[in-house]
């Protein structure tokens, strides 16, 4: 179980690659009630429709970069920059687009880094405000993308805490150890049909 503040703390820490919030400033105080409030009519284990990253079903072989750079390119560079480096806002403080890897993208310990969240999450909602049922990114094209852009490079998240209990680690967590004799470049990178059926045995 974790609280709202660990939570919120996860997010700058992982995903923006920055610091954790003191837990009584104005910014985190402000985030904690817009939390409570936007789910203030949502009941104790109800998964709002919408919620969440729909995983894309899974390939019968490794997720490709090489293919993914060709998705990217076709894609994701016309926002996102050739070399992963977004694209900074007109006021400068900021990004229109952001970042996807390099020092001020998200890094190793991020919920993104793990493949089926980043195919999950691109296939249902990019391009940005123009995802349709004929534009949206194949199965195989979302989990080639994601290969591409988390094989760059990126900062590290020292998170060796993170699963005590190494068997409940999801099946797709690229660092090891595990429970199993499955190595770490196959957790990244899959097939993870073969993974996902020894933890049910």
């Amino acid at each position: 179980m974790e609280s709202i503040y660990k939570r919120v703390s996860d997010c700058f820490e992982r995903s923006l690659n920055g610091s954790a919030l003191d837990s009584n400033s104005r910014e985190f105080l402000a985030i904690e009630a817009y939390i409570k409030w936007v789910g203030k009519d949502v009941a104790k284990n109800e998964h709002p429709k919408g919620s969440g990253i729909k995983i894309p079903e899974l390939l019968n072989r490794a997720a490709d970069p090489v293919h993914g750079k060709k998705i990217y390119t076709t894609n994701c560079e016309r926002c996102h920059g050739s070399n992963g480096e977004g694209q900074i806002n007109p006021e400068q403080n900021g990004y229109s687009y952001p970042p996807l890897w390099g020092n001020h993208s998200y890094n190793t310990g991020a919920g993104l880094y793990r493949l089926s969240n980043f195919a999950g999450f691109v296939q249902s909602n990019m391009p940005f405000n123009e995802i349709t049922h004929h534009n949206r990114l194949t199965n195989e094209e979302a989990w080639d993308l994601a290969a591409y852009v988390n094989s760059q490079p990126r900062p590290v998240f020292a998170e060796q805490h993170d699963w005590p209990d190494v068997s409940k680690k999801p099946f797709d967590h690229p660092f090891g150890p595990y429970a199993d004799s499955f190595s770490e470049q196959q957790h990244k990178y899959g097939p993870f049909q073969p993974i996902i059926q020894s933890k049910k045995q």
